[in-house]
């Protein structure tokens, strides 16, 4: 085979397997995202059981590196404490082991059927959890199919002559092996997806086990580093979480380097196949890495503060999303230009309400004073760049515009009015509910917080829907936003009325947050229906809405 052409084939072929990971861990979190969460808030009191919790959840969206965000979040939102994340995350890199394991039987016989059943779920079901879970089973399918074209594309290195010589070389030197495979599982950003190229490679007999344990261990540190990185810009208390995960991952892995390499680790009795024995090697490193750094979550958690203590003052918090207006005022004269870079600071306005948005519920559980504050400051951006815009239209409305841009001005003045009105909403009412919540000290019902998170799911992905439509102009993914208009308005009487039957059956969680339910599910339903506003003028010029919802009179 060319070197080109070979290059070509492996890289098609680790991205795809990089690319079917993904899909897998979004289809989960589309899907289910809200019962993950929910298990994690859940497992909060207990080390030992947070890292259960973590492995499971690991095992479901196929990354630990996921788990450790999650659990970065719920520490800023004062929901679980600096040691029981940490605790998460051991279990979670356990649970990415086990996805290696079964990843690693060979289930190219099921590829078929997969393919059949992911996309048939997919592309002929409208409801959204059987289309993700139809991406789920997609993603695995190509999973094993990268896998698959891994072994082909790497098939002639057998007889390659370069081989044997840089086989020798690593041989000689693990702490090479190691580093490189420490950097490789950091570009690709999956422990899992690297040690399975490392499996697929011995079991094409390209990597001997010997070169194959340190390229194992060395993915295990950068797998760690993963989640330090992407946690970078996240508060001071949430990213500890991760580097003290890559402390005790980091140390593990440099010390058992270190003892395979002055004792003869009996590896063979792991397995019948160097494949089998790597594989297993992997899980029980990260098996033995749970028991023995668990009781040391709380140490830990003093030297990442060492390591990354805390500011001596608070810093302000406005800037969390930038505040610089976009709108060009030069632009005026040209009604075309005015109104894009308008359609531009509102988009960003969208930004700035989804930030506000999206922690609400871990706010409503975790009552974080702090937090409340600083999205509240977030809704005095909102409400700013709502005056800018409307300002900045009014005054392009001076001069000389067509029927057309009249009457997008007053769409994306309309607009921008609701996301205020949302940006308030969320402020005034969601907040304050969280607070007094917070105050009272009472808990939802598990039924109740199931429906409210379900509610904050579904809005959350249609605010996302709608800045789509508000650039885009899509007529079909507008018709699917008012669809959801729909759908919110019976999720929300169904919860109304599911709510009022705990209340007949004197559920005391029910009966202690009745008001707040009642008022969460109202003011997350007016929120949708704001949103969908967005989507009204394109199906109106369209053709696709009715003037009336009332009945012709026979």
């Amino acid at each position: 085979m060319l070197p080109v052409a070979f290059l070509i084939h492996l890289a098609g072929a680790v991205m795809l397997l990089l690319w079917a990971v993904r899909m897998v861990r979004t289809g989960v979190e589309r899907a289910h995202g809200t019962r993950l969460r929910a298990a994690l808030r859940g497992a909060r009191d207990g080390t030992a059981q947070m890292a259960l919790v973590g492995m499971i959840l690991a095992v479901v969206l196929q990354s630990s590196t996921a788990v450790g965000i999650l659990a970065a979040g719920f520490v800023t939102s004062g929901i679980l404490t600096v040691p029981t994340g940490i605790a998460a995350l051991l279990g979670a890199d356990l649970g990415s082991a086990l996805v290696v394991k079964i990843l690693s039987f060979d289930l190219s016989g099921f590829i078929p059927v997969l393919l059949l059943v992911g996309a048939t779920m997919f592309l002929k079901f409208d409801s959204r959890t059987i289309r993700q879970t139809g991406r789920i089973v997609l993603g695995i399918a190509f999973v094993l199919l990268s896998l698959q074209m891994v072994g082909q594309a790497t098939e002639p290195l057998r007889d390659s002559r370069l081989l044997p010589g840089l086989v020798g070389y690593l041989r000689g030197d693990p702490l090479t092996a190691f580093l490189v495979a420490a950097v490789i599982a950091w570009l690709v950003h999956s422990s899992v997806a690297t040690v399975l190229l490392f499996v697929t490679f011995a079991s094409g007999g390209m990597l001997p086990l010997d070169v194959a344990v340190p390229m194992v261990l060395g993915a295990n540190l950068g797998g760690g580093i993963i989640a330090v990185w992407l946690t970078r810009d996240m508060e001071l208390e949430a990213r500890r979480i991760p580097l003290g995960n890559l402390i005790f991952r980091g140390s593990a892995a440099l010390l058992m380097l270190t003892v395979t390499e002055i004792v003869d680790l009996p590896i063979t009795l792991l397995g019948g196949t160097e494949p089998v024995q790597l594989v297993n090697f992997h899980l029980a490193f990260n098996f033995v890495l749970v028991l023995l750094a668990l009781p040391f979550v709380r140490p830990m958690e003093r030297l990442a503060t060492m390591l990354l203590p805390d500011p001596p003052a608070e810093a302000d918090h406005d800037d969390l999303v930038p505040i610089v207006s976009t709108l060009d005022r030069s632009a005026v004269g040209n009604p075309a230009l005015a109104l894009a870079s308008a359609k531009r600071e509102l988009l960003r306005m969208g930004e700035t309400v989804a930030a506000m948005y999206r922690p609400v519920m871990e706010l409503m559980d975790g009552g974080n004073a702090a937090k409340i504050a600083q999205i509240r400051a977030l809704g005095e951006q909102v409400n700013r760049k709502h005056t800018e815009i409307k300002l900045f239209i009014a005054e392009l409305n001076r001069g000389e515009l067509t029927e057309r841009e009249e009457r997008l001005g007053a769409e994306l003045t309309d607009f921008s009015i609701n996301l205020g009105h949302i940006g308030d909403e969320i402020a005034r009412n969601l907040l304050t509910l969280a607070q007094t919540r917070a105050q009272q000290g009472f808990r939802f019902s598990p039924a109740g917080w199931s429906e409210l998170c379900n509610l904050h799911a579904r809005v959350e992905a249609n605010m996302q829907m709608a800045m789509n439509v508000l650039i885009s102009g899509d007529v079909d993914s507008a018709r699917q936003l008012v669809k959801e208009k729909e759908t919110m308005r019976k999720l929300a009487r169904d919860s109304h009325d599911s709510h009022l039957e705990r209340l007949r059956n004197s559920d005391s969680s029910s009966i202690d947050t009745s008001d707040i339910h009642l008022e969460t599910v109202r003011a997350l339903k007016e929120i949708n229906s704001l949103l969908v506003t967005v989507a009204y003028p394109i199906l109106t010029e369209s053709g696709h809405l009715l003037d009336s919802r009332l009945a012709k009179p026979t």
